[in-house]
């Protein structure tokens, strides 16, 4: 396997955007408190291979689906995580256009996993399909104290124009 992660003490970092590696990293990068979890999607909208995921600890379904593997002694149910309501999004449109990374040229583009301080972070630079170009800080957490609260910061700043 292509290693594509870098690591420190605490850190597991991304650099560079591949959207090919979108799923696995949603995945390594989901931050969670024995509540609720959440995978690593983009807060924004983002069109391309993405597996939306919001969980809350306890809520599932009993699926009594019998597969081709299924064998004698097996049990009936098979509990499946439901989705919970998708609290991350956010809908960024500049000068009219809608932010996706899928449709943009993504630069500088840097997602890091802190597990010592509980924040998954991201970074990037994004020109738009108007020309546009911004930078984006990301950072968010769910709180281990409150276990029910989850932040977003998000941050985005003009780089080659001003508007709204």
């Amino acid at each position: 396997m292509d290693k594509y992660l870098q690591t420190d003490e605490w850190k597991i970092i991304e650099e560079g955007f591949n959207p090919e590696r979108q799923r696995s990293s949603e995945s390594i990068f989901s931050i969670g408190n024995g509540h609720m979890g959440q995978r690593a999607n983009f807060e924004e909208h983002y069109s391309g291979d993405s597996l939306q995921g919001s969980y809350i600890g306890g809520i599932y379904y009993p699926d009594p689906t019998k597969v081709g593997w299924w064998k004698n002694g097996y049990p009936d149910y098979f509990a499946k995580v439901l989705n919970a309501v998708n609290w991350i999004g956010i809908d960024i449109y500049i000068n009219g256009e809608q932010l996706d990374l899928e449709k943009c040229t993504v630069s500088d583009f840097t997602r890091t996993l802190d597990m010592k301080k509980g924040l998954l972070q991201r970074s990037f630079v994004a020109e738009l399909q108007n020309g546009n170009k911004i930078s984006v800080e990301a950072c968010r957490f769910v709180s281990m104290e409150r276990t029910e609260v989850g932040a977003i910061e998000y941050e985005i700043k003009a780089l080659n124009f001003s508007g709204t």
